[in-house]
């Protein structure tokens, strides 16, 4: 059964406009709500319990409290964590025992728009089925519990204590990060109170960059999205790499000394090129983006590599499937599932340093077996409903670009989970010829729908 409201990552929209607005977002939080009372089939007495986490965008206020709303009159009773990146609500979730977490927040988006997430018991994404049963509950009336029965809220004073802690027990205790110099751009979201902490109790000196969020300046020209403020500071600090995360907390780019700048593809290589040496890895999740050059040089260590769709979901689901330790995606979401339930940009970062102080290297050296193809990748705005996929013109640059690759590359044409995008992506040995051609199609999926 198709899903109504959520997509890859929870509900997103923009802030003022459905399902982003504050009375649905109640509703959602009384439908979560119910189907959490009817999974667990708790006694009365025993009521469950949600975190609700958020990261800086100034519309968090106004859902934080729509969604405890929502909850309360569940008969749900709530904890309130802040700002936190998305990863540390999983963790908390998990650790304090509770039956669900929620996060507000858009993740790279830009601050006005939102989202809502949520994660289980334990500290997963939650299943379709439950997804679906939440959408169902949407559709009946909202009906409030009895006074006697209304869920309560507190606040959750250490939980960034608690997640800073977490983070640092999956680095070696035998290694530290003392004599690095390292950037750190928080994105001015969730993370800016957390990831710069880290890196310092592990020993680093710390050069802080997008750490002053207002509400308004999440993920602008700064974070894993916009890397060239990174690549710039540590040029001119002198520091020996860069780490930047998106708005909360679950994505992860790096630079080097030089400012060259190492994708999810390249980072997951590093710590897989690691963790070969003293364990078995027969395989990791990748997506259909994940890029040529990252499959032929796993396939030198060894190491298969599965494609699922594009989303973090799907790459849990297939390293579930596989009984694989490791997957991401090139955009920088790196799950490392003998760490965290779920991808944490910090604790990828930890693994990454982890495999250069061991092995007494930098970024280039780690990745100097890993050429990785050009890719191009163009997104364009679409009409909802425009069936792209029907459409002769389409088909037919589709088929041209594949003709001129002749095996040696790949196009992957798919809709964005979050936005009314297509994303047109080619990939190849020859970087013009691969421009040309994403160019080329994306010139089709304009024509299609303006004609």
């Amino acid at each position: 059964m198709a899903r109504k409201y959520f997509g890859t990552d929870g509900v997103r929209g923009r802030v003022g406009k459905a399902p982003i607005t504050p009375d649905f977002v109640m509703r959602l939080g009384y439908a979560a709500g119910g189907a959490l009372v009817a999974r667990d089939g708790l006694k009365p007495q025993d009521r469950p319990t949600v975190l609700i986490g958020k990261d800086t965008r100034i519309s968090g206020y106004m859902l934080e409290a729509a969604l405890e709303a929502g909850f309360a009159a569940a008969g749900v009773d709530v904890m309130l964590c802040g700002p936190m990146p998305t990863p540390a609500v999983a963790y908390l979730t998990r650790a304090l025992r509770l039956q669900a977490g929620v996060v507000i927040s858009a993740s790279h988006n830009p601050y006005d728009d939102n989202g809502i997430k949520f994660f289980s018991a334990q500290g997963t994404k939650l299943p379709d089925a439950v997804e679906l049963d939440i959408e169902a509950r949407l559709e009946q009336p909202m009906v409030c519990m009895e006074s006697a029965k209304l869920g309560k809220a507190r606040r959750v004073d250490d939980a960034a204590g608690r997640y800073i802690e977490f983070c640092k027990s999956t680095f070696p205790n035998d290694l530290d990060l003392r004599g690095l110099k390292i950037v750190v751009d928080s994105a001015h979201g969730a993370a800016y109170h957390v990831a710069p902490n880290v890196f310092h109790e592990l020993g680093a000196e710390i050069v802080g960059v997008g750490d002053t969020p207002n509400g308004l300046n999440i993920n602008q020209e700064v974070g894993a999205t916009a890397p060239d403020t990174l690549r710039r500071t540590v040029i001119e600090a002198r520091a020996d790499c860069g780490i930047a995360l998106d708005g909360d907390g679950d994505r992860l780019v790096m630079v080097d000394a030089a400012g060259r700048l190492y994708d999810g593809d390249q980072l997951l290589y590093v710590i897989a090129r690691h963790r070969a040496r003293s364990q078995n890895i027969p395989g990791i999740a990748g997506t259909l983006m994940s890029n040529l050059g990252f499959e032929h040089a796993l396939g030198r260590l060894g190491i298969a590599l599965g494609r699922a769709k594009v989303g973090d979901r799907y790459v849990l689901e297939m390293m579930q499937e596989q009984a694989w330790l490791f997957g991401g995606e090139n955009s920088g979401h790196i799950i490392c599932l003998d760490r965290h339930t779920t991808g944490d940009g910090i604790i990828a970062a930890l693994q990454v340093l982890a495999a250069l102080r061991a092995g007494n290297e930098t970024l280039a050296d780690a990745c100097a077996d890993l050429q990785l193809y050009p890719q191009k990748l163009i997104n364009v705005r679409m009409p909802s409903g425009f069936d792209w996929s029907a459409d002769g013109g389409i088909k037919a640059a589709v088929k041209a670009a594949e003709t001129t690759l002749d095996g040696c590359g790949r196009v992957l044409l798919r809709p964005s989970g979050t936005e009314p995008l297509l994303r047109v992506m080619v990939e190849g040995q020859d970087a013009e010829i691969v421009t040309a051609l994403a160019e080329s199609i994306a010139r089709a999926v304009k024509s299609a729908f303006e004609a």
